[in-house]
């Protein structure tokens, strides 16, 4: 996994499952990778990838079953949608809103990018 060094490791990692359960590769109720299997996986240390779980723990994104593993929450997928939404909404949206207005983008040749785009993922 390459870091971009302007945002903590374990926020990274947390994205990193934020896509997994977005894009339903890990579903609501299902067993994730273990701490180790994911510091294996992204190249870390295990206290980092602790740290990703505990900070998912605490959102309850995901939950720990004494001695079986980690599992996606039954409301998982609800709670990652409403976490990258608000963060799309108040972090990224004001600087797309921004530029629109620096190159003088009209919100109509937004609508026609996004729906060129939406067509083409077909």
């Amino acid at each position: 996994m390459d870091f971009d060094n302007s945002k903590p490791i374990y926020l990274q990692i947390v994205d990193f499952f934020y896509e997994n359960i977005l894009v339903k590769e890990w579903q609501e109720g299902t067993r994730i990778p273990s701490v180790r299997e994911v510091a294996m996986m992204v190249e870390v240390n295990p206290n980092t990838a602790i740290r990703a779980f505990n900070h998912l723990q605490d959102l309850e994104v995901i939950y720990n079953k004494r001695g079986i593993g980690y599992f996606v929450s039954d409301n998982g997928y609800t709670k990652v949608l409403e976490i990258k939404r608000r963060e799309f909404l108040e972090q990224n949206l004001p600087d797309v809103f921004k530029k629109m207005g620096l190159l003088g983008i009209s919100f109509e040749q937004l609508k026609n990018a996004y729906n060129q785009h939406k067509n083409e993922k077909k």
